[in-house]
């Protein structure tokens, strides 16, 4: 006995086979308490499952002609709210992420001006000042390890670096 036979509205032993329409009636009752509950204990959240169940069902539909003729309906039924919970939570995950800022803004355009603007304060400093800003606090190294690499004493590049972040400051509050 066929598939789409077991569905039909009058039976699985009628002869006569049922309306597309009557399949699909007869398949949605016999499926959709269990894919509620399925869905459920996926979501832990019963609106949800409900959201979800009327759309795969929705979907199932929209495609009964090929679904019908398929050797499990119901899996595909499975599959078909399976993928849709994953898309959403796919989409709810990524929001999350982006509204908590764990996923940083791609706007390469205010990273270009932000380098653009470091790169214009750094002008404004001696080689020296430069040097000791770039070593120490964009690089990290140790003010002894910096002035070794600069042939400097370690207080001296302290007082180019001291200097430095003085006329930064400065630059910064006129801007």
């Amino acid at each position: 006995m066929s598939e789409i036979a077991r569905f039909s509205a009058v039976g699985p032993e009628a002869d006569v086979a049922a309306s597309p329409t009557d399949q699909f009636e007869a398949f949605f009752e016999t499926e959709k308490d269990q894919l509620y509950l399925a869905l459920c204990l996926v979501t832990r959240n019963r609106h949800e499952a409900e959201d979800l169940t009327q759309d795969a069902f929705l979907r199932v539909l929209e495609r009964w002609d090929r679904v019908a003729e398929m050797e499990d309906p119901h899996g595909y039924l499975y599959r078909t709210a399976m993928n849709s919970f994953r898309r959403r939570y796919g989409r709810a995950l990524r929001t999350a992420k982006r509204s908590m800022q764990l996923i940083p803004a791609d706007d390469e355009i205010a990273e270009i001006d932000e380098q653009d603007a470091a790169v214009r304060a750094l002008a404004g400093l001696s080689p020296r000042q430069r040097a000791a800003v770039v070593l120490v606090d964009l690089l990290g190294f140790r003010s002894e390890e910096a002035a070794r690499m600069l042939g400097i004493r370690a207080s001296t590049l302290r007082m180019h670096a001291s200097r430095a972040h003085a006329a930064l400051k400065e630059t910064m509050s006129h801007e």
